[in-house]
């Protein structure tokens, strides 16, 4: 499937999925693709409006990303932010220099007409963000400067004729105030955008797709988690074939509590759709046994489902040709590098749901070009329930990389007892919704505590809160204190081998946010 809309080249900015994201959040449907992209691909793609993004490079190095100059004669209308806007004036004659001094934050640049700033007052001085150490010293033949700074005096320009335009400061960023106001300009005054990508036409037009790429006699599998992008996925499949999609649903015992009922409860009895449950715990746990690398725990549980995944696949019968992956567009996007290599691999989480290419499947990915927001908003257009689609993302691997160390039945027990209490206070307190994710962790370490006026030398709990958009950064929770004391209090009073709760106060970066 195909949609109209916008085409933004990734050039490695840290904000390029973001961009994606307000393209997205004006209902224009936009695809991410590295700077390898030829013309002639470009010109198949049909694009309504090109994005380039920024990037940590400077265009008048070597090695660095580029493009073909005639990408800017397509006739198609061009936006080019930081590195983007330099590069566009770098082909077209312009002149791109070291600037004397880097400028990195909120800046304010007045603003001197032009039709990306329709609705702003001429000589008006409006707050951005900037983040840059090069500038455009001199604007090349044929456009004009549209907006300064102090510091910056061609803080944007604009093409006297072609539609191509250029700012250095970064308009998808919350702290450019009206970067909305400036994007939506792009979108619908200069390319003419039509807002029709919305959870409904994704719906629709998705099921549309899926039933002719099944034939009428194929029967389709769906790996099931009880997560959000797998449900979702396996629901929106199950519109468009009906009962010739099987759901298998791979119990490790690495579950939280009740996640295993809860699942079985929602699938079989609200949703109508065929599940096949395999308790494989025992399995899981031996491959597990005195394991305490995570990188070796991913890879095992990855090698452990991928067996029992294929065994019961083979039990569905009939012709089994198809199966379904919840696969999300960032999934897509951080593979490959803006020079069109492979990205660097910082954990192997993809691996544990990802199944082998020997299987005798083709894939359906009906979520490979939505964001997890989106995920939600289509999941609520297929009516599946809140506590399914609002839940917090859960690893693949489940508890065992939040037992940091030895994963044994004894400590899955306790992390599944006292990341239960968590949860519940969280719900109890009305914060559930605010939170991006949140979970305990089982520390590898014990410490003294005084319980019952006796000497205690027991386990430590950390408990880990996040807000985020797409979990690619986080910043932590600031929980109200009696309610961190509630859970510490709970925690430490019902669950059996626990003297001492920790609260992790690491944003993302440094840290990641599950800590294995």
């Amino acid at each position: 499937m195909h949609h109209p809309g916008i085409l933004i080249i990734d050039f490695g900015a840290q904000y390029t999925q973001l961009i994606a994201r307000r393209v997205r959040e004006a209902h224009v449907y936009c695809e991410i693709h590295p700077p390898s992209r030829t013309v002639e691909w470009i010109r198949g793609w049909k694009p309504q409006g090109i994005i380039l993004s920024g990037g940590p490079a400077s265009v008048y190095g070597e090695n660095v990303p580029t493009a073909d100059p005639a990408l800017l004669s397509l006739g198609v209308p061009v936006l080019g932010l930081c590195y983007g806007m330099q590069l566009m004036a770098h082909l077209s004659g312009g002149k791109v220099v070291r600037a004397d001094r880097r400028e990195y934050g909120r800046a304010n640049v007045r603003v001197d007409g032009g039709r990306l700033f329709r609705g702003f007052g001429i000589g008006e001085e409006t707050p951005v963000w900037m983040s840059h150490g090069d500038h455009v010293d001199v604007p090349p033949p044929g456009y004009r400067v549209v907006a300064s700074s102090d510091n910056c005096p061609i803080a944007a320009i604009e093409h006297e004729r072609a539609p191509l335009y250029g700012v250095q400061f970064h308009p998808e960023v919350a702290h450019t105030p009206r970067g909305g106001e400036l994007l939506s300009n792009f979108l619908f005054d200069i390319c003419g955008c039509t807002p029709d990508w919305t959870p409904g036409h994704f719906v629709e037009s998705e099921i549309a797709r899926i039933r002719e790429l099944a034939g009428p006699s194929d029967r389709v599998i769906c790996g099931l988690s009880g997560g959000v992008d797998s449900s979702v996925a396996a629901v929106l499949v199950h519109r468009a074939v009906g009962d010739r999609l099987t759901c298998i649903f791979v119990d490790h015992g690495l579950l939280r509590l009740h996640e295993r009922d809860q699942v079985e409860a929602t699938f079989r009895r609200h949703l109508g759709i065929d599940l096949r449950v395999v308790d494989a715990s025992d399995a899981f746990l031996r491959q597990l046994a005195g394991v305490t690398d995570p990188e070796l725990k991913r890879r095992r549980i990855g090698h452990t489902f991928i067996e029992v995944f294929e065994r019961e696949a083979r039990s569905v019968g009939g012709d089994v040709r198809w199966l379904v992956q919840g696969t999300l567009y960032p999934d897509v996007i951080e593979s490959v590098s803006p020079t069109g290599g492979p990205s660097v691999t910082i954990k192997t989480h993809h691996n544990v749901g990802g199944l082998p290419e020997k299987l005798p499947f083709k894939l359906i990915e009906p979520l490979r070009e939505l964001f997890k927001d989106e995920v939600r908003q289509v999941g609520r257009e297929l009516g599946l329930p809140e506590e399914m689609v609002g839940r917090h993302p859960f690893p693949g691997p489940g508890l065992a990389i939040r037992i940091l160390g030895d994963v044994t039945r004894p400590t899955l027990e306790i992390l599944r007892r006292a990341d239960h209490i968590y949860i519940e206070e969280i719900r109890a307190a009305g914060l559930y919704d605010e939170i991006w994710q949140a979970f305990a962790v089982l520390l590898p370490i014990r410490s003294v505590g005084v319980q019952g006026d006796e000497r205690s030398y027991d386990q430590v709990i950390a408990l880990r809160a996040v807000t985020s958009r797409d979990g690619m950064t986080a910043d932590w929770y600031p929980f109200p204190p009696e309610v961190l004391a509630r859970i510490s209090n709970r925690i430490a009073n019902e669950v059996d081998g626990v003297n001492r709760v920790v609260y992790d106060v690491s944003s993302k970066p440094p840290a990641t946010i599950e800590w294995e």
